[in-house]
């Protein structure tokens, strides 16, 4: 009995599980067709609106690119005209060989050439013989030249005006010519010719069409050859696009003339069908790797001036793209309705689930306030200590900027008690000469020589400028100011620190040798600049003070700019070097030079700080202080940013 009711229930239980099964299956499959159903349409729908967004985009772009180039051509439409009101050409025209009226019309038509931007202005007969132009003293000059068979000519002549374009294949670049026929009472008595170049305008269209993903541009001629083009590849190239898209435009297809296919050559372009507002949509060649897999749509415009027409091919691959997402999310969206209609229908299973979650995001809830509560603080004191230390560090920095400003006060005051005794023989001999001119001119007063008391008087004046120039400078040099930079003359500052170690620089005999540029001026402090100077001339002449009696002593101070492959001295900087004819660095000395207290004088001579503080003010200026030996001598340099134009001496 037991085991007829095991089977049974067994395939009840199946059953049941089937049953239940079916209508989740056939859910799945019917949320599948309503998301099928809403993707195509969608589909479509974003694909059509993506075409009429790039169309406008395209519209107004292309109407930029016409409204650029007529702009470009006229410019210089006018100036054919304006040759048929100057006498001269028409004279010259007329039949006229004066050489002075020739030299005339020719400089008249390169003035008129220079201020118009163009290639060349040139005026011919009625035979085509040019007998003016523009460039009449370069080498490929026009004058003389027999320009009859020319098109622009013959429909100059003919027509009375002519737009012609002519590719120049040497420079690569595309010119046009304006031509238009000169009359005289009435009579057609030559032509005139303005050839310009469309370079600027293909070069400008060049760099923002550049990236890979930008639109495509070319222009293309009556003769439909393509004489402007973003990709250079397809210059000068003669195609039949404008007559393939005309037939495509009306017939709603293209077929080659064999039937075989619906490529366009040379260029590759394979035309995929029309579109809406006049429009086809396009695939370039495979053959590039960035263009491979990527649909453009046309745009064409048409230029009644020059009878050419201008075709833009805008990237459509993003449309595509577009519409597969909105598709796609049309029939996501459709699944998720459908989805939220199951939910809505197993809510009650779930409500105990949701309940509990809503309870356990109310304590994580809870848990995360409590967290942010006590991170806040915790942030709040950290900033209170941070806010400390702010201030324990400006009041810090403010400190070592005031031992830093003593510490070069200090260095300026040793530096003038080294330079007292130079200073004190450079006062002394005027005052020593300003006693015997004083009682000179007593005397001449006395005599009543008028001539000699003037000129004892103006030695006095001399004197006492002296002696007042250099205790100005020695005030200047010893006042203590904040760092400031501003544009110093570099030659000036040089005069002054060799003016206040001129004492010196007599007594020890030494030749100065001053290379510096006159106007080069350099930014930085005024004032701490001689010190650094002075520093460095001061530590020279110490090192030429043991030389023999009959050695050269030269001390030389040099300025250059940056020099092409000079890689030591930066763009935009100046080079200064202070070189002496000493003994040079000794080798274990030159890499402590620019440590505090460490010096190569005897002891009790310096203290060793003057080269750290040199160091520290240059670089305050920016700069960097080098020590090296040269062949003869040692070298100091440091560098510093010129201000204006700098030349070498």
């Amino acid at each position: 009995m037991q085991d007829d009711v095991g089977p049974e229930n067994s395939a009840k239980a199946a059953r049941k599980r089937n049953e239940r099964g079916m209508p989740n299956v056939a859910a799945w499959i019917a949320i599948a067709l309503l998301s099928l159903t809403a993707a195509w349409p969608a589909y479509h729908w974003a694909e059509r609106k993506g075409y009429d967004a790039l169309d406008e985009v395209s519209v107004h772009q292309l109407d930029l690119y016409v409204a650029g180039l007529e702009s470009e051509l006229g410019k210089h439409d006018y100036l054919p005209s304006l040759l048929e009101l100057d006498p001269d050409i028409l004279a010259l025209l007329g039949g006229t060989d004066d050489p002075q009226l020739i030299r005339k019309a020719n400089r008249r038509l390169s003035s008129l050439n220079v201020r118009a931007g163009s290639i060349a202005i040139f005026a011919m007969d009625t035979k085509g013989i040019v007998r003016a132009s523009s460039n009449w003293f370069r080498p490929e000059s026009l004058v003389g030249q027999d320009l009859s068979e020319t098109t622009y000519f013959r429909r100059a002549i003919e027509d009375g005006q002519a737009g012609f374009f002519a590719p120049n294949i040497d420079l690569e670049s595309p010119e046009f010519y304006f031509a238009q026929s000169i009359r005289r009472e009435g009579a057609i008595v030559g032509a005139a010719v303005v050839k310009i170049s469309l370079a600027p305008v293909e070069s400008t269209w060049a760099a923002s069409l550049s990236h890979p993903q930008s639109e495509k541009l070319l222009v293309v001629d009556a003769n439909d050859m393509i004489v402007i083009s973003s990709v250079s590849e397809w210059k000068y190239q003669t195609t039949k696009l404008i007559s393939a898209l005309r037939k495509a435009r009306h017939t709603g297809h293209v077929q080659a003339e064999d039937g075989a296919s619906r490529l366009i050559a040379p260029l590759g372009i394979m035309i995929e069908g029309p579109l809406e507002h006049g429009n086809h949509l396009v695939r370039l060649p495979r053959s590039n790797p960035s263009l491979a897999e990527r649909k453009f749509m046309t745009q064409e415009r048409f230029m009644v001036r020059t009878g050419w027409h201008i075709v833009t091919l805008s990237d459509a691959s993003d449309v595509t793209s577009n519409a597969r997402y909105a598709g796609f999310g049309a029939g996501a969206f459709t699944a998720f309705l459908a989805l939220l209609g199951l939910y809505f229908a197993q809510r009650r299973r779930v409500a105990r689930i949701r309940a509990q979650a809503a309870r356990d995001l109310r304590k994580a809830h809870d848990d995360l306030e409590l967290k942010v509560q006590e991170r806040t603080a915790e942030l709040n004191a950290r900033n209170a200590e941070l806010r400390r230390e702010i201030v324990e560090r400006r009041r810090t920095e403010y400190e070592l900027r005031e031992a830093q400003d003593e510490l070069v006060q200090a260095s300026k005051l040793a530096v003038l008690g080294q330079m007292a005794a130079g200073i004190t023989h450079e006062i002394n001999q005027p005052l020593t000469a300003l006693r015997s001119l004083s009682h000179n001119a007593k005397l001449s007063h006395q005599r009543g020589n008028s001539e000699r008391l003037s000129h004892n008087l103006d030695a006095i004046s001399a004197m006492t400028e002296r002696m007042g120039r250099i205790t100005a400078q020695l005030k200047s040099f010893a006042r203590k100011a904040p760092l400031t930079l501003n544009p110093v003359v570099l030659a000036e500052s040089v005069d002054n620190a060799l003016f206040l170690l001129q004492g010196r620089v007599n007594a020890a005999q030494v030749e100065t040798n001053v290379r510096i540029p006159p106007g080069l001026r350099v930014l930085c402090d005024a004032n701490r600049l001689e010190q650094v100077l002075i520093n460095l001339m001061a530590n020279a002449l110490d090192a030429m003070q043991d030389l023999p009696a009959q050695a050269a002593r030269t001390l030389a101070i040099s300025a250059q700019p940056q020099s092409q492959g000079d890689d030591e001295i930066p763009d935009g900087r100046v080079m200064i070097r202070i070189a002496d004819s000493g003994a040079g660095i000794p080798a274990d000395a030159i890499t402590h030079l620019f440590e505090p207290f460490f010096s190569t004088k005897p002891q009790g001579e310096g203290l060793g700080l003057g080269l750290v503080i040199s160091s520290g003010i240059v670089r305050e200026f920016g700069g960097v202080l080098r020590a090296r030996n040269d062949e003869v001598g040692a070298v100091f340099e440091f560098d510093l940013k010129a201000i204006g134009e700098m030349h070498h001496v």
